[in-house]
């Protein structure tokens, strides 16, 4: 599938590209959100995809919002204040609404650069891999915002509070090696081995069960914010589920006989 998000299916692994490289691979478009949007409900409803990895066109990863169109008060940016706080409701924070109910694992493939929204972007993923070309910045307050797209919730439950915090309120930059060490990042890979290590480990992910790979993914989204209780009775509730799936019973039946 062609557009401003490049989607290309192997097997049951899919790669999603944002493919704007002449606006920095911005997601602030009403396109691009779209393709978001679509994407997210294609892949939830097509049971043969069981991984998704995201990453950019080009030397970036994403710039996020789209600094020219803010700078000549283009779109969204010439709106007044009150039209303007709808235009994000309405807008960009559609895509982290989108990517929150994506039922399989989402693996980001950081090329380049990842500012500002692009940052949040890469934080709204599972997984983090990077090029060693790869740097992260949440930016906003140096250009005299904040993060406007949910920024703020998800890299401090990626890097904790402090170093989320040192982020967001210097707006400085960081390389791949610090975000390694930060535990933004899981891994960083010379850049050319950056699709084959997202790939490879998307494959790992891949040939598990498609339908325990989706309620492990809803489990864990509900651990980071649920009671330990409510967190419990899901498990119990959908773990019977799993153990009715004929391939648990066909992975059984070879373990049986190693």
């Amino acid at each position: 599938m062609t557009g401003p998000l490049r989607i290309e299916t192997s097997g049951s692994v899919q790669v999603w590209t944002i493919d704007l490289p002449d606006v920095g691979n911005a997601i602030t478009g009403t396109d691009i959100i779209a393709g978001f949007e679509a994407a997210v409900d294609a892949a939830n409803s097509d049971t043969a995809i069981n991984v998704v990895i995201l990453t950019g066109q080009g030397k970036i990863f994403s710039a996020g919002g789209n600094v020219k169109e803010m700078a000549d008060r283009q779109g969204m940016f010439g709106l007044d204040a009150i039209d303007q706080r709808y235009a994000y409701v309405d807008g960009i924070q559609r895509i982290p609404r989108a990517l929150g109910r994506l039922e399989v694992p989402l693996i980001a493939a950081v090329n380049g650069a990842a500012i500002g929204a692009g940052c949040d972007l890469a934080a709204m993923c599972d997984i983090r891999i990077a090029s060693e070309r790869a740097s992260f910045a949440e930016s906003f307050v140096q250009i005299g915002l904040i993060p406007g797209d949910g920024g703020t919730w998800f890299i401090q439950r990626a890097i904790g509070y402090e170093r989320a915090a040192e982020l967001t309120f210097t707006g400085d930059r960081i390389d791949a090696a610090t975000a390694l060490d930060w535990g933004l990042v899981s891994r960083v890979v010379p850049h050319d081995e950056l699709l084959p290590e997202a790939r490879a480990l998307a494959e790992r992910i891949a040939k598990n069960p498609a339908h325990c790979l989706r309620m492990a993914k809803r489990l864990m989204q509900e651990s980071r914010t649920g009671a330990l209780e409510s967190t419990l009775a899901m498990a119990a509730a959908m773990q019977p589920l799993a153990h009715r799936d004929p391939e648990h019973e066909r992975r059984i039946d070879r373990w049986r006989t190693r």
